[in-house]
């Protein structure tokens, strides 16, 4: 048994603000915030009212510790914060690599609650979880993520509860890019299918589509039954993941892949066995965005009540002859084949999609919003209409100012939404309830 411990630092706060309109009805807004330090990268996790909002709070000199809050009234009241990470500004996160946070039922007592965050490891950066089994009073010491000590960068991770009820984790793995020789063949690949008499003489390039092969997705579970993994190679440098599980056994993983001419589309693949073995990558859209870098930005993930996958993310697409960023959405229903991608209601350049779908089956939609001065919430909602194809609509009024927005289900028709607002040295974390 690993000892434990009660984090809770003094003079953290919890503040409780006036009545906004969000969305179809009133929302109260709740403040979480570390005083005296700058408060983002927030995640969210819900089990019915049960919910649990995870954050980083810095200092100014750029320590950074994780706190967490919980809520047992749907997100209306949290508790005070209280710190996750055992080593005081260890943690390593920003926008697109905040903590996660998942949540899992017992039989008994408060549900089971799960971090995973980004430290420096000792080569590069590393994976640590910690577990709260008392209703996030006090966390597990700090445990390293199985198999995410390794030389290079990993992080950009997604944490969800397995089909065996087992905390599993899927990150980006740098590993093979932090190996020179690996590296060098990667160029001298290019270099042969380049050939030609001039080839031979010139310096080996470095093609964006092989040194990708070396950026890797790896799964395992936090108590590492669930062995460490890579699952393939191609993988977009600095794009969130996402896990979801289904019935019958399945773990879905979602990410951005590089396909050939560097196009940046969003790849999926399922596990009918728990998460040992996976299928081959599957393409959800072929969107054609092509970018010689990383989007930054990925994919959001979510199962409905019927088994459906569904898939939110954003592209950059052309609109009235100019590059616009967008979002989109595709539902599967076998694991094998997507729907066509349905456009998403946006305004101006849309970023960070997060999904989240209630117990019926409704789904919305949360991202931010530039290209009016400042950066602002938006909210979609989706139905499942009588063909089987999901119809969103924007919900009007929606201006929040704030970014990288999170969401959960919290009920039908419910769902707490959480985001960073404020000057970045002094930023808070903002909660409310979006009700349809």
């Amino acid at each position: 048994m690993r000892a434990r411990a009660a984090r809770v630092v003094a003079g953290a706060a919890l503040v409780t603000a006036t009545l906004a309109v969000l969305g179809a009805a009133p929302a109260r807004e709740t403040t979480l915030a570390v005083p005296g330090r700058a408060n983002a990268n927030v995640s969210l996790a819900a089990q019915g009212s049960f919910a649990t909002a995870v954050w980083s709070a810095s200092t100014a000199a750029g320590e950074t510790d994780i706190f967490s809050a919980v809520s047992s009234d749907g997100g209306r009241t949290f508790s005070k914060p209280v710190r996750v990470n055992s080593t005081p500004g260890d943690a390593r996160v920003n926008g697109e690599q905040p903590p996660r946070v998942a949540v899992r039922s017992r039989s008994a007592g408060q549900p089971e609650i799960a971090v995973v965050w980004t430290t420096k490891g000792s080569s590069g950066t590393k994976l640590l979880s910690a577990v709260s089994t008392d209703g996030g009073r006090s966390f597990s010491t700090s445990t390293l993520v199985p198999g995410s000590d390794a030389a290079g960068n990993r992080g950009w991770e997604g944490l969800g509860v397995g089909p065996d009820g087992r905390f599993i984790t899927v990150w980006l793995d740098h590993r093979k890019l932090a190996d020179p020789q690996q590296q060098q063949m990667a160029g001298e690949h290019h270099h042969h299918e380049a050939g030609g008499a001039g080839a031979a003489a010139a310096a080996p390039a470095r093609d964006g589509v092989a040194m990708a092969q070396l950026s890797q997705l790896y799964v395992a579970s936090v108590d590492g039954v669930l062995a460490p993994k890579g699952i393939t190679g191609g993988v977009c440098y600095c794009c969130k993941t996402a896990i979801a599980s289904g019935p019958s056994n399945a773990l879905y993983l979602a990410w951005r892949h590089v396909y050939p001419n560097n196009m940046r589309d969003i790849a999926f693949t399922v596990s009918r066995d728990g998460g040992r073995t996976f299928g081959a990558p599957i393409r959800v859209s072929e969107d054609k965005w092509q970018i010689e870098g990383c989007p930054d930005d990925g994919p959001s993930m979510a199962v409905d009540p019927k088994g459906a996958v569904h898939v939110v993310w954003p592209s950059v697409v052309t609109e009235s002859g100019r590059p616009v960023k967008a979002l989109f959405h595709a539902v599967t229903r076998d694991g094998r084949t997507f729907t066509p991608r349905t456009r998403i209601p946006t305004q101006g350049m849309a970023n960070h999609p997060q999904l989240a779908i209630d117990q019926r089956g409704a789904l919305a939609v949360t991202w931010d919003e530039s290209g009016s001065g400042s950066r602002t919430l938006a909210l979609a909602l989706g139905s499942v209409n009588a063909v089987g194809s999901v119809e969103f609509s924007r919900e009007a009024g929606d201006r929040t100012v704030g970014t990288y927005p999170v969401l959960a289900a919290i009920g039908p028709g419910q769902w707490l939404r959480a985001w960073t607002v404020g000057d970045p040295a002094t930023s808070q974390v903002r909660l409310a309830v979006v009700s349809k």
